[in-house]
């Protein structure tokens, strides 16, 4: 593959992605397969190492996560984590046994004991907390294995044979509440698997500008820049390797955020080599929500409008060349999740119309997790504040309003929306939060403004905290902040007579409320 690479090999585990980002940040390349991956594929990768994810299921069920054995004797060193340890363990002949009784599974944070004069543990103290989750355990390591690390109710709770660089460890060290977890990791790949960690951005910038030279000859590329951080960094490093070569075709549909489509042109035309192209049709995408309310019509109205028109734009004068796509690599990670798994179509992969004919696909991020794309974009030149934007959905504040879109209630929730994040910057709060907007529920309610009854829009705050957003808690915004927030958009913006806060975790709510 012309890169030292570690294999991250998915049983289904809830971390694997974790895992590979632990790797990455040991400075090692590490990609993902599912446990469905042929063995052929894998000796052709060449890889430094591989490492099992953990998985809930027991490797006594028939229908659950296996594989070849061989895979431990093609002299590669391999590390099992929790559900990967237990299925090395029963693979060549160890004995995994299911607990009795809630005494003897393990979850959560566990004292643990370590060996430490093996290379796995080698770097850390003789005892730590681990975090464990698991009802299997192994009872018995295989014939040349040695046990490594115990706790009060795991007599297995890591494993090795030195000799063939095979371990595996009951816990989770990708984890933070693992103490030592990543030192753990590190070891095994510059101690086991003598990695260099050849991985650094800079390195991945050059590599990739003379990917994109290469490809790309004398031939022009056209980019979908939406103005999120993937297309954005995608475009900054195409303008980086091509220049002029590079267009950008920016669809401005009216439902982003305040001055967020002239933060955008500003950004690309003054920053960066490229010709931009920006279509403003807001009044094309509010004629087709006209009269719509329910969330699921308008999603789909904006996301074909938005395909129609971008589209017939290619059509008029840049159907030839590449095609460019803001493609990460979690958009095209395949799920090690059982028989039916699949890689999802994601917002970033987008399909090309038959009568368009590119010579190629060009997906430059494809293989970077989104803080590496962040990293990537920084180190272009990128605008800190575009850099590190926080999600916004594809409709944009189509799904923000609720109920039916019209110009008037955007700008009622640009103009809120836009009070709610200046606020926030000022007080330095902003960086507390996964995610924060306001929402405009189409609901209204009585109140007094200068001694006058009103009967104006209620405005909804909406912020969160997550590691992930599969689960999510509401922010513990202070009170004093709130009421600052709440009084700049009732005396700002007209038509706004009251503020509430959303103060419902994910689940049983959504982060978004559409």
């Amino acid at each position: 593959m012309g890169k030292e690479t570690v294999i991250v090999l998915d049983f289904g585990g809830q971390y694997n992605r974790l895992i590979a980002r632990r790797v990455r940040e040991c400075n090692v390349y590490c990609e993902i397969l599912p446990y469905t991956v042929d063995i052929g594929k894998i000796k052709s990768m060449a890889p430094k190492g591989i490492i099992f994810t953990g998985g809930p299921n027991s490797v006594y069920d028939e229908s659950s996560p296996h594989y070849s054995a061989e895979i431990f004797e093609l002299g590669i060193p391999v590390l099992g984590i929790c559900y990967g340890c237990q299925l090395m363990a029963y693979s060549l002949g160890g004995n995994v046994v299911s607990a009795a009784d809630d005494s003897v599974s393990e979850y959560g944070k566990t004292e643990t004991a370590y060996d430490n004069g093996n290379p796995l543990f080698k770097n850390i103290p003789e005892s730590g907390i681990s975090w464990m989750s698991h009802r299997d355990y192994i009872s018995e390591a295989p014939n040349g294995f040695s046990v490594i690390a115990k706790t009060q109710n795991c007599p297995v709770a890591a494993m090795a044979n030195i000799e063939k660089k095979l371990y595996g460890v009951q816990f989770h060290p990708e984890v933070n509440h693992t103490e030592y977890g990543k030192d753990m990791l590190r070891s095994f790949l510059y101690d086991v698997c003598e990695c260099e960690g050849t991985w650094q951005m800079d390195s991945f910038i050059d590599t990739a500008v003379s990917k994109i030279r290469a490809q790309v000859g004398g031939k022009g590329v056209v980019l979908g820049l939406s103005g999120g951080v993937d297309s954005s960094v995608a475009a900054a490093l195409l303008s980086r390797a091509i220049g002029k070569q590079l267009t950008c075709v920016f669809v401005d549909h009216g439902l982003m955020r305040k001055d967020e489509g002239d933060f955008v042109e500003n950004t690309f035309t003054k920053l960066f080599d490229m010709n931009f192209v920006r279509i403003n049709c807001q009044d094309e995408f509010l004629d087709k929500l006209k009269g719509v309310s329910d969330p699921e019509d308008k999603r789909k109205i904006i996301g074909t409008e938005f395909y129609n028109v971008f589209w017939d734009k290619i059509r008029e004068s840049y159907g030839s060349g590449y095609f460019a796509q803001g493609t990460i690599y979690p958009d095209r990670i395949e799920s090690g999740k059982g028989d039916a798994a699949k890689i999802k179509t994601h917002h970033n992969q987008v399909g090309v119309p038959g009568d368009i004919k590119f010579e190629g696909i060009i997906e430059p991020l494809k293989d970077l997790f989104k803080d590496e794309v962040r990293a990537v974009g920084e180190k272009l030149g990128l605008p800190h504040d575009l850099v590190w934007r926080q999600p916004f959905p594809g409709p944009g504040l189509g799904v923000r309003v609720i109920g039916e879109v019209t110009a008037e209630r955007v700008k009622i929730l640009q103009d809120a929306d836009a009070i709610l994040r200046d606020e926030m910057d000022k007080c330095g709060y902003a960086k507390e939060m996964s995610q924060f907007f306001a929402v405009l529920p189409g609901v209204r309610t009585v109140g007094v403004m200068g001694d006058a009854r009103t009967y104006s829009e209620l405005v909804a705050i909406r912020a969160v905290t997550t590691d992930d957003f599969m689960t999510a808690d509401w922010a513990k915004i202070p009170y004093d902040i709130l009421g600052k927030v709440s009084s700049r958009i009732i005396n700002e913006v007209p038509s706004v007579n009251r503020v509430v806060y959303d103060i419902t975790s994910k689940p049983p709510g959504t982060v978004e409320w559409e």
